[in-house]
């Protein structure tokens, strides 16, 4: 679907604005549908791999592993890195998430945020819920002394639909070109994350598996029977080298 770009807002009017704001919301639903589909599509890929194909994989590796330490005579090599780990970990400092000390400049910057977001000031309930969100963000920032953060939640609000005062005609047509614009910009976040994840090594493994599966291969079994091969390979070396 074309969308119009929202520096011609200007010349449309009220009810143009309000037919382009519904036809983006429409294509907004879908895409957010598409992109959960494709989410748990990988997800369901993902564990299937793991289940049928990763585990295989640990094996391997950890046989492997074993073979080699035993050509070096170095068995107990691997029991003593694993101890030493275990030990450093459990003798590691907890993350420090102690609440940094915040600036006058940080504080006053906290006050103008709430002052202005605050879900007290909400007419609806779906205003007190974004505000409610922003809010949150908010008091993470602050408690990281985290002035860009803030300064930029403040900024967000400052351009939102919700942020535009009065039921003069001006003030609908800012609203509804302000809920247009924001529809366009998760738009453009959806569009990238899905390219960022058709560019992942796991989706790129499912596009190859579906091809594969397509052509009435069964490219995940293939792996599962090479592995299983290996895996004999290797536990029958080890065990000679073991027992000799």
């Amino acid at each position: 679907m074309s969308l119009v770009p929202s520096n011609q807002s200007s010349t449309e009017s009220l009810e143009e604005l309000r037919a382009r704001l519904t036809a983006l919301q429409s294509v907004l639903g879908a895409r957010a549908a598409e992109l959960a589909g494709a989410r748990a599509d990988l997800e369901t890929f993902r564990l299937r791999y793991r289940r049928e194909v990763g585990q295989l994989h640990e094996e391997l590796e950890d046989l492997e592993r074993a073979i080699a330490e035993a050509e070096l005579g170095e068995l107990s090599k691997l029991v003593d890195e694993r101890e030493r780990d275990t030990s450093s970990a459990s003798s590691g400092q907890p993350p420090d998430t102690a609440v940094r000390l915040t600036s006058d400049a940080v504080r006053r910057l906290f006050r103008d945020v709430a002052k202005t977001i605050h879900p007290d000031l909400a007419r609806d309930e779906q205003a007190r819920s974004r505000r409610h969100s922003l809010m949150v963000e908010a008091n993470r920032a602050y408690a990281l002394g985290d002035e860009e953060r803030l300064r930029s939640i403040l900024e967000s609000w400052e351009r939102s639909p919700e942020a535009v005062q009065g039921s003069d005609p001006e003030a609908t047509r800012l609203r509804l070109i302000r809920r247009i614009e924001a529809i366009e910009e998760q738009l453009a976040v959806y569009a990238s994350d899905r390219a960022a994840m058709h560019d992942t090594p796991l989706w790129k493994l499912k596009a190859m598996v579906d091809d594969a599966d397509a052509r009435g291969k069964d490219l995940v079994a293939d792996m599962v029977r090479r592995l299983k091969r290996d895996i004999v390979a290797a536990r029958n070396r080890l065990d000679a080298m073991l027992w000799k």
